[in-house]
């Protein structure tokens, strides 16, 4: 079955999208709000096998953009989606549009599109128990 993890700064966002994960069929989700809050559930977030990442975590604080690098420098080997409320031409977007094998969509996401995610991400065997 497929772990998610997702990194979102906004508490209640990642609430919903952890609840649709699971009932669409994530087997289990690893929620955090920041970079440092990732680091600290490291073996829990580098045995999933689906991110979703929000790329601006706000002013100040390290971003989803550096959160993949961590990941990605751990091991991390799952799909990457990186979550915006941006425009394409924001600079963190562009930085993740640039990157190889990451998607990027828009918020709000749609539970469709989750789904789609959780089959995807499931059926390449990638981050399942």
């Amino acid at each position: 079955m497929l772990r998610v993890l997702v990194l979102e700064d906004d508490e209640d966002l990642r609430s919903i999208l952890c609840e649709l994960l699971s009932a669409v069929g994530a087997e289990a989700c690893v929620g955090a709000g920041s970079l440092a809050e990732l680091e600290r559930q490291r073996v829990e977030a580098l045995g999933c096998g689906l991110a979703i990442l929000d790329i601006n975590l706000g002013a100040g604080v390290p971003s989803g953009l550096e959160a993949y690098q961590w990941l990605r420098g751990n091991g991390f080997s799952g799909r990457t989606v990186f979550l915006t409320g941006h425009a394409r031409s924001h600079p963190l977007v562009r930085q993740a549009l640039e990157l190889p094998h990451v998607q990027v969509l828009s918020k709000p996401i749609d539970s469709k599109v989750l789904l789609s995610l959780v089959v995807e991400s499931g059926s390449h065997g990638t981050g399942t128990t």
